[in-house]
């Protein structure tokens, strides 16, 4: 429900109630100004706004869960179709299907992906096979070699001191070079082995995520868990989610099933209200659908934290009103007025706010007998405020000033304060 949808409603509302209440007790003399006769009896203090109605609990209809793993990553899944809302459906029956495009794309893009890395793969493993021969060849020329060099320094033993320390370092250059060569051997190895492993590894990831996604698209066409009636999920923003609308890993929630029994009023009290309302007041909720009735409930939460009407700069709070009534004819989405009782007072008397001037300060009434009468005014709702001194039950004063009405006298002076 949109804000400005909420204030207007709001404010219709109270104008008519209160021209409805003022009418009713107006003297009957149409050739004398309007006028009130003083009431007494209970009095309240109310604020009325509009609210929406919603399931207390409901049951979630999800998307596939498989949507939250790492492999699958899809920035968001729109919901392709979806059945209207209000529909009744029974578990297991067809209620939406996600569009599989950007899916779609993502496996053949992986299907690219584990091809080329296949290619790859099959490539570094021949060219490290070929390479480890080579190096095995090589390992074996310099086994020889020393062996070579050792048969040269055994036969130099009767040569001179010079051909013998010659025969001498050239078995021992060999020796290093097999050693050195053997261990580039065991390095490359165990090089070749790790990154032969890593791109195994790689390839297997890739076919899992493959396989993953494949698996979620059959997932797409989304039924109900049970039998009820299916509603639209409501965005953060407070827009409905429906065709076109995304889910996400965040939130995999298509539409819901409202649990019936049990309904509560989603309402928006304005800023210069919200001071008044607390968890546990009781509020009197018409339905706009049905107005011959009326429900009771009370306020289960306020919200801490205000939120902005679109296009003004006026604040309102978020207001939870719990029915205590179940009635099979509501349902979600209804539109409600609730009378929020702030305060209750019994056996007071009270007058319209129309009927009170107070041009320098001091309230007063004009009456019928020809005084102004000087009042003591008290706590004050909408239409009505509570006169606390200066007028009893049956008095009568006018709604307007009227004619000659600065000939008044004043009366009541010793209810001024300091006199």
């Amino acid at each position: 429900m949109k804000f400005s949808k909420i204030v207007f409603i709001a404010t219709l509302g109270i104008l008519s109630v209160g021209l409805l209440i003022v009418v009713a007790f107006w003297d009957g003399d149409s050739n004398e100004y309007s006028s009130f006769e003083v009431q007494k009896g209970d009095f309240e203090i109310l604020v009325i706004v509009t609210g929406e109605l919603e399931a207390e609990n409901s049951m979630r209809i999800m998307g596939p869960s498989a949507l939250q793993s790492r492999n699958i990553r899809l920035s968001g899944v729109p919901i392709q179709d979806l059945v209207p809302e209000g529909t009744i459906v029974e578990k297991g029956d067809w209620v939406a299907t996600l569009d599989r495009t950007e899916a779609e794309l993502s496996l053949r893009d992986l299907e690219e992906r584990m091809l080329s890395e296949e290619a790859q793969y099959k490539s570094a493993v021949l060219d490290t096979t070929i390479k480890l021969s080579n190096l095995r060849d090589e390992l074996i020329n310099l086994e020889h070699s020393v062996e070579e060099m050792r048969l040269i320094l055994e036969q130099s033993a009767y040569e001179p001191p010079a051909t013998i320390r010659q025969a001498e370092i050239d078995l021992e250059r060999a020796r290093r070079n097999l050693v050195q060569t053997r261990e580039n051997y065991r390095h490359y190895q165990q090089d070749a082995i790790e990154m032969v492993r890593e791109a195994e590894l790689e390839f297997e990831r890739r076919t899992r995520r493959y396989q993953e996604l494949n698996d979620v698209m059959g997932q797409f066409d989304i039924t109900a868990p049970s039998s009820g009636m299916v509603i639209y999920h409501r965005e953060w923003n407070g827009a409905k989610r429906t065709v076109g609308s995304t889910i996400n890993s965040r939130d995999l929630t298509v539409a819901v099933i409202p649990e019936l029994t049990s309904l509560i009023s989603r309402a928006y009290v304005n800023e210069i209200d919200i001071d008044k309302i607390s968890v546990g007041q009781p509020v009197r909720i018409g339905i706009d659908a049905f107005s011959e009735r009326e429900y009771s409930g009370r306020i289960i939460e306020v919200s801490n934290v205000g939120q902005e009407l679109p296009n003004t700069n006026a604040k309102v709070f978020e207001v939870m009103v719990l029915l205590d009534q179940f009635d099979s004819i509501l349902r979600p989405a209804m539109t409600t007025s609730n009378a929020i009782i702030t305060a209750q007072y019994n056996d007071v008397h009270y007058v319209p706010l129309a009927a009170v001037h107070e041009p320098d300060g001091v309230p007063f009434v004009y009456k019928r007998d020809g005084t102004r009468q000087i009042v003591v005014t008290g706590a004050f709702n909408y239409n009505f405020v509570i006169i606390e001194e200066g007028l009893r039950e049956g008095d009568v004063v006018y709604l307007e000033v009227p004619e000659k009405g600065e000939t008044f006298k004043f009366v009541g002076n010793e209810l001024i304060a300091g006199n």
